[in-house]
């Protein structure tokens, strides 16, 4: 009997792509349409064989995939307006060993009523949402943070051992990685933990608003006018989110502060003693941004002593069912939906797709998926479609055909599973053996 894989050559991939969006075009790095969908080609009154190899702004009116392919910036529900009406694409580049080789896009929605209409469904499910956020928890300590891979067990232990000390510490991590929340845990670990945590995001404060922010201002006879973030942090910790986005004048300041332990307010002339721990966060390396002259070489060799680099999620996938079922039990658990279950098949999905927002993305995927659910089980069809489309045909790295068919293969046998729980029903909608199923079965460790 003929196989899943067997069948699943380049044609039956092509056929998937045919009918998997309404409306889809794939470029090459000269902007060139490589491919386009027969459906898309019935709407732009072309045909495939005249449009492929044309330039896409030839073929589609107002097209922005060449900017795509130019900057590598995807446009997600980008609207696009065509034959006299909006639409919404996405279009998205596509990478190989880490270089742009073209982009792909697809319409989402064909008519701005259609978005208009879901649009106003899904404010008032997001308002839902922001309701149960309010009550979010915004104090952290190291048991709070989750996973048990070797690389979040190293930083727990790393935590652990310095917690203790006055030490200065660098977090280094993507956005959306949970910086605060190591932050706060090495604060909750030192002896500074009775005292406050103080936060200041350097990039969300206009350059000229952030001395008196930190250092406060005092009048004519010394006395404060206004206290400092600094001030308010005495005794226990500051933490200097974005520090990269921080001023070089204001470097030299921050620099006294860890040096001298001393801060002179806005309007004095005097040194003032303050006893302040500094924990500061990147999201990029702070030797980069040293080296183009932007962030001042005496202050890194001062602050990076003691650095904990956070992974981003997609490398720390160990984690991730752990991370997925906290988030998903803590949602239901405020919405009320306690019998509410993940399908197997939307927990493969997530895990496929590369989380360039990390787990803050998860967090708000998650949560979003809870409130999206009409019946029992989560499907994959709630997700975002960026996650479900990024998930299943665009991985971000180089892959053979092969890598692709068992992608696409173990996707298949996921969904089928989920509508046919019989394994020997679902063998049979595939046209497998049993035998052969079973050894599918182990191969993706279902």
């Amino acid at each position: 009997m003929t196989s899943v894989t067997d069948r699943l050559t380049e044609s039956v991939l092509l056929e998937i792509l045919e009918n998997a969006f309404q409306w889809f075009v794939v470029v090459d790095k000269e902007s060139n349409i490589l491919y386009i969908n027969e459906e898309y080609c019935k709407f732009l009154e072309t045909t495939r064989e005249e449009a492929i190899g044309k330039p896409v702004n030839e073929v589609i009116e107002n097209s922005r995939m060449h900017e795509v392919v130019e900057t590598g910036e995807e446009h997600i529900a980008s609207p696009h307006f065509i034959k006299g009406n909006y639409m919404l694409a996405n279009r998205v580049p596509v990478r190989v060993d880490g270089e742009i080789v073209g982009a792909f896009g697809s319409v989402i929605f064909r008519d701005m009523n259609d978005w208009h209409n879901l649009s106003s469904q899904v404010r008032t499910t997001m308002e839902k949402i922001k309701i149960g956020q309010t009550a979010e928890k915004t104090t952290f300590q190291l048991q709070d943070i989750l996973g048990s891979s070797d690389s979040i067990r190293s930083i727990k232990e790393t935590i652990q051992m310095i917690a203790p000390s006055d030490l200065p510490v660098l977090i280094q991590g993507e956005s959306g990685t949970g910086k605060e929340m190591f932050a706060q845990s090495i604060h909750y670990l030192s002896n500074r933990s009775e005292k406050p945590f103080v936060k200041v995001n350097c990039a969300a404060i206009p350059a000229e608003f952030l001395e008196l922010e930190l250092f406060g201002s005092v009048g004519s006879t010394e006395q404060i006018q206004r206290k400092g973030r600094i001030h308010q942090a005495e005794g226990g910790t500051l933490f200097l989110d974005d520090l990269g986005d921080m001023p070089l004048s204001m470097q030299v300041k921050l620099l006294r502060v860890l040096q001298e332990g001393t801060i002179e307010p806005i309007g004095s002339h005097n040194a003032n003693k303050v006893n302040v721990r500094i924990i500061a966060a990147v999201n990029q390396p702070l030797k980069t941004l040293m080296e183009s002259g932007k962030f001042r070489e005496d202050l890194y060799y001062r602050i990076h002593a003691v650095t904990l680099q956070i992974p981003p999620l997609r490398k720390r996938m160990d984690d991730f069912e752990e991370i997925t079922n906290h988030f998903f039990h803590e949602t239901i658990a405020t919405v009320g939906k306690r019998n509410l279950s993940i399908a197997p098949g939307t927990m493969q999905t997530l895990k496929e797709y590369s989380w360039p927002g990390n787990v803050r993305e998860l967090q708000n995927v998650i949560q979003a998926a809870v409130y999206l659910t009409n019946g029992d089980v989560i499907e994959p069809s709630v997700l975002p479609q960026g996650v479900r489309s990024k998930s299943r045909y665009y991985t971000g790295k180089t892959q053979t055909l092969q890598q692709a068919v068992e992608q696409m293969e173990r996707s298949i046998i996921a969904e089928t599973l989920q509508m046919y729980p019989n394994k020997g029903e679902a063998a049979k909608v595939l046209g497998l053996s049993r035998s052969t199923f079973y050894e599918k079965l182990k191969k993706y460790e279902f």
